[in-house]
């Protein structure tokens, strides 16, 4: 049932994405007069489709081949490489016949249509929920570094002060992407010495395979209590209770969660004695560890309490914008990291398979949606490159035949498509690949 949810929810997504990216193109295309043939949601290969229906001389319907969408406009060269359309005289209502900038506006109206969903998705997100924070300013023990930064030289219980010499508000900052996208200089406090260590260019590498806890834990460090006991756990049996504080397993102390849960899990299937503190008194108990290296409790964490943002219906559109540009201008530093060589090929791009994995097993509409969001910023940044086949290589002709004053060849224009679609298959096969290696790998 989870797998059902999780391709559910990617069908849906990119459904709402491809819809309206070629719906911005059709009304752009209906806009200037000109005709358009077909409208489809995913792929109808060799003349296949799931369904169909005609309505005021257009073709609505559902391909068979899941990877994407199209708007069919008359009298352009494009994926369906119609050459018997353009063998004729032009018509008044075709693509060809319309001046450069309209169909340069045509061509871009899914990319705008895209930019827009992602600032509504945030804009109206913010508007429901507004924002939520921990102050880093009041944590009391400072953080908790996975193995990558641990690597990084990052130790449990520093305190990040400052990103790039700017104070940190927000503890969400340490692991937002002016961290992550590397080369980041990160203040620390550590006791009463201030040092500097600074996030390698190289750190999307690692953090591709793995949790972004394992470079800074999204839970500060923290004391911890027992806050309820999963009944018939094993720490039910113990007599754990709900305000109870384990301070060591096997005669081992523990003050912090980040120093429980590793030492707990390394006696996995094995009796363990806990030295408890209740009301004041320390106790012994006798308990069990699982399988999976847990006793069975929720713990109660000693940390800051969020602070929330609102904001008005008009003070969040800024504050949806800056979001979703924010999503779109971190697509261009990680495609020129990978240019340049910082991160390789592999661990930056994701497929369908890893973005179903991202929306999830479980329905969670917040999550949902703002993913969508994401990935509508993303649609855009990708469809605006200046590859053959896509809007952006598109536009790029049209504007070296505005700069010219006359259009390219036909021929040109067709041999370009086949180029482009060529890439883009090639790079389809890529990253399907490339998710089932991962998936693998993990296994």
């Amino acid at each position: 049932m989870s797998i059902v949810i999780m391709v559910g929810q990617l069908i849906l997504g990119l459904s709402i994405l491809v819809i309206l990216h070629e719906l911005g193109h059709f009304l752009a295309a209906r806009a200037f007069g000109i005709k358009v043939e077909k409208f489809y949601l995913f792929f109808d290969a060799w003349g296949i489709s799931l369904f169909k229906f005609n309505y005021k001389g257009v073709e609505y319907g559902i391909g068979w081949l899941p990877l994407g969408g199209y708007v069919k406009i008359a009298g352009m060269i494009d994926e369906s490489m119609d050459t018997e359309q353009l063998a004729g005289p032009p018509q008044p209502w075709e693509f060809r016949s319309k001046p450069a900038w309209q169909r340069l506006i045509v061509m871009l109206g899914g990319i705008t249509v895209n930019i827009l969903l992602g600032i509504i998705i945030f804009w109206v997100l913010t508007i429901k929920y507004g924002e939520t924070y921990i102050p880093n300013a009041e944590l009391k023990y400072g953080i908790v570094p996975g193995k990558i930064g641990l690597k990084m030289g990052l130790l449990p219980g520093d305190k990040i002060t400052a990103i790039n010499g700017r104070t940190v508000v927000r503890f969400e900052d340490l692991t937002g992407p002016e961290v992550i996208m590397g080369n980041a200089d990160l203040t620390v406090l550590r006791g009463d010495n201030s040092l500097h260590v600074k996030v390698p260019a190289s750190i999307l590498n690692d953090l591709a395979d793995s949790n972004i806890d394992e470079f800074i834990s999204r839970v500060p460090r923290s004391k911890f209590a027992i806050d309820s006991v999963v009944q018939n756990s094993n720490a039910k049996k113990a007599g754990l209770k709900a305000g109870d504080s384990i301070v060591a397993v096997n005669g081992e102390k523990v003050t912090f969660f980040d120093q429980f849960k590793p030492l707990i899990g390394s006696f996995a299937n094995k009796q363990v004695v806990l030295s408890i503190k209740r009301n004041g008194n320390l106790i012994q108990s006798t308990a069990r560890v699982d399988k999976n290296g847990t006793l069975g409790f929720f713990p109660k964490w000693d940390i800051p309490n969020e602070k929330k943002l609102t904001f008005g219906f008009f003070g969040s559109l800024p504050v949806g914008a800056t979001k979703a540009w924010g999503t779109f201008t971190d697509d261009a530093k990680g495609l020129g990291k990978v240019i340049k060589g910082d991160v390789k090929a592999n661990k930056a791009f994701s497929g369908p398979v890893r973005i179903a994995t991202m929306f999830g097993s479980t329905i969670d509409w917040v999550h949902f949606w703002t993913l969508v969001g994401v990935l509508s910023m993303v649609l855009a940044f990708t469809n605006l490159l200046p590859i053959p086949a896509l809007d952006g290589g598109h536009a790029l002709f049209l504007i070296i035949e505005m700069i010219k004053g006359k259009p390219l060849s036909d021929k040109f224009l067709e041999r370009s498509q086949i180029v482009g679609f060529v890439i883009l298959i090639t790079l389809m096969v890529f990253v399907f690949g490339n998710d089932i290696v991962r998936i693998v790998m993990k296994k």
